[in-house]
């Protein structure tokens, strides 16, 4: 089957276009030029950029096959193809070793969904690992299966996988071009504390790696890169086979020497490993080892430090005493009581050779490091007038030294959805958009957020400017013009948001997903609030008629819901009118829509007008607004080096 790329919908093999929405399935658009470019092509035929779906292939060679092709490079030839339907051809070799072809390919039918790909997308998490036995699975994929079932993105994804006699054939995430982590490691500008973040990170990696047996993916120094947010990352897995000599290598590639090998006389992998690793990192940047980890690298290599919780804790100690040196208004976990600081980016994973242990989480406060935004308005396939209406406004102001770097954002973003009718609804809602962005530019003027009393200040004014306008034209009744309200003020990582109505503020990050951040001021919810059960609230005649609105009565009638939140983690917001969030949508395609919008290297605007076409398709009764705005942050790290 072929599952389309814009709506996900699946298809018959011979289709060339969508029977749901229409999109090709023989041509995508070109990022670059948006040329259409058949998909088995690898580079754009008009402007050269490559648009091809690339795979990293593995193929692992059993013994009787390496007997008859020794694994020379003419067993995979460029431009031949794994498979005998012709769908994965050979772009370049990578590399060879005694067992084993890595080579770039290229996915002449991507659209196609793979044996691997069905099975992940229908089994819950824990069980993969017997379907894996029982489905002729290679045993080079039981691994990614298992890691991906459970949603590691620092695992790279695995897309087929089949045997053919004694061959092996995976199919993975082609990582080739990210950085490496040595790369970085050698920057000056590199801190200490960010440093001591990596560290901490492959501990973490190590206890996800541990029960897989594939911890050996943290001792190659070619294996290791970074992510767009500088989160370390592998660009494969190394299974270790359980006859394999126990004995290690940790090897780094440099232009002027050969590979380093560094045995761990014949032990098995342990934490003391990851001290060799350390050691060979700071052997390949040049760079001086520093402090405490003098200390740490230390007694890794004497085996006074036993369990990765042990060693979290004792980077835990290092990161809290940098944090001191760097930022003099750092508080220790202890003392902090308002200011929530940031967990390393990495899902929490459980240290099963450690239980009992007490293994803390090395924690750093943060700092943004970039804010990026888009909106749009639609009327929807339904009304002939908008009456949505919404502002943006934002101020960034970036210093960058050579060994420190600073961002200063201030950012609002202001969605009303108006009623009233013609002249009615679109006049309440500009009007409540001018009203607010006048104020916030005349008070918001320091680098702190404003306060709640000047926030609710704020939509009182809004609210009057609406009810005066109403007086002085007279109307009455249903006549009444008024708007919805939902707004978001964020100054560096702290945020607020205010609302009045139904229009909502989502936010999306890796680790929680999909969060409503407002609740709805409308009949229904007030019935739920009162404790009454979701199914007898929401049907009720009048369950979506709201309980308040800015413009129609007074500011005595209304009573604007804010709440403020720390951004400690590469978060999405989203501002949405009724036209978006009706009938679940966000909630419903929030992984496809809304999701691939955390990563830097996706467009915003691309995005915006993704959702208001999705909203188009299944909404248009309404007019659709959408504000989109991309927070990222990193570990506060100071210029500590």
């Amino acid at each position: 089957m072929l599952i389309c790329p814009q709506c996900e919908f699946e298809n018959p093999d011979a289709n060339k276009f969508c029977q749901k929405c229409g999109a090709s399935l023989s041509h995508k658009v070109c990022p670059q030029c948006s040329a259409e470019v058949p998909v088995n092509d690898q580079n754009c035929h008009n402007c050269g950029a490559e648009t091809g779906t690339m795979w990293r292939a593995i193929i692992g060679i059993g013994e009787e096959q390496q007997q008859k092709t020794e694994l020379s490079t003419s067993f995979v030839l460029s431009g031949s193809y794994l498979d005998k339907e012709q769908r994965y051809q050979v772009l370049e070799v990578l590399s060879t070793e005694k067992n084993e072809v890595s080579a770039r390919v290229l996915d002449c039918q991507p659209y196609q969904v793979s044996p691997i790909e069905a099975i992940l997308a229908h089994q819950q998490q824990g069980v993969v690992a017997s379907t894996v036995e029982g489905a002729g699975i290679p045993s080079l994929a039981k691994a990614y299966m298992v890691l991906q079932s459970q949603k590691y993105p620092q695992i790279p994804q695995i897309h087929d996988a089949w045997q053919d006699g004694d061959v092996q054939i995976l199919l993975i995430e082609d990582r080739s071009h990210w950085e490496p982590l040595l790369n970085l490691w050698r920057k000056e500008t590199t801190s200490s504390l960010e440093i001591i973040h990596w560290f901490a990170q492959m501990t973490q990696l190590w206890a996800l790696l541990e029960p897989v047996s594939c911890q050996d993916s943290l001792l190659k120094l070619e294996n290791l890169c970074l992510d767009e947010d500088q989160t370390i990352a592998l660009q494969r897995l190394y299974v270790k086979p359980a006859n394999e000599d126990s004995a290690i290598a940790v090897k780094a590639e440099t232009a002027e020497e050969d590979d380093i090998t560094l045995p761990l006389l014949g032990q098995p992998a342990n934490v003391q490993a990851l001290g060799q690793v350390w050691h060979a990192l700071f052997r390949e940047s040049q760079r001086t080892q520093f402090g405490s980890i003098i200390q740490i690298l230390g007694d890794l290599e004497q085996g006074k430090i036993q369990t990765i919780a042990q060693l979290r804790s004792r980077l835990q100690a290092v990161a809290t005493e940098l944090e001191a040196t760097t930022n003099p208004d750092f508080q220790p976990m202890e003392e902090q009581q308002t200011n929530t600081p940031t967990f390393l980016q990495l899902d929490d994973v459980e240290d099963t050779s450690s239980r009992g242990d007490d293994a803390p989480t090395v924690v750093l406060s943060v700092q943004l490091s970039s804010l990026e935004d888009a909106g749009r308005t639609d009327v929807g396939r339904q009304r002939n007038h908008n009456e949505d209406y919404f502002g943006i406004e934002t101020k960034v102001e970036k210093v960058e030294l050579p060994r420190n770097r600073t961002l200063q954002a201030h950012g609002l973003y202001i969605l009303c959805d108006g009623m009233g009718g013609h002249a009615g609804g679109e006049v309440a809602s500009e009007l409540a958009v001018s009203t607010l962005r006048q104020y916030f530019q005349q008070s918001w003027t320091n680098n702190q957020l404003p306060t709640e009393d000047n926030i609710r200040e704020a939509v009182y004014l809004a609210n009057g400017a609406i009810y005066e306008q109403n007086q002085q034209e007279a109307r009455s009744g249903v006549g009444r013009m008024g708007t919805t309200l939902v707004m978001l003020l964020i100054q560096n990582n702290q945020a607020a948001v205010a609302h009045v109505g139904d229009s909502r503020l989502y936010r999306v990050t890796r680790k929680q997903g999909l969060e409503q951040v407002t609740v709805d001021h409308e009949v229904g919810q007030r019935e739920i609030n009162r404790g009454v059960e979701e199914s007898i609230a929401y049907a009720r005649p009048d369950a979506y008629q709201l309980t308040q609105a800015l413009g129609p009565r007074d500011e005595t009638a209304i009573n604007p819901d804010v709440e403020f939140f720390e951004i400690n983690e590469d978060t999405l917001l989203v501002l949405a009118s009724d036209g978006l969030s009706d009938n679940n949508l966000v909630e419903t395609n929030w992984q496809t829509h809304l999701l691939p919008l955390l990563s830097s290297s996706a467009n915003l605007e691309q995005g915006v007008t993704q959702l208001i076409d999705l909203a188009n398709q299944y909404n248009g009764h309404d007019n659709i607004t959408a504000i989109v705005v991309r927070a990222k942050v990193r570990p506060n790290l100071g210029d500590n080096s």
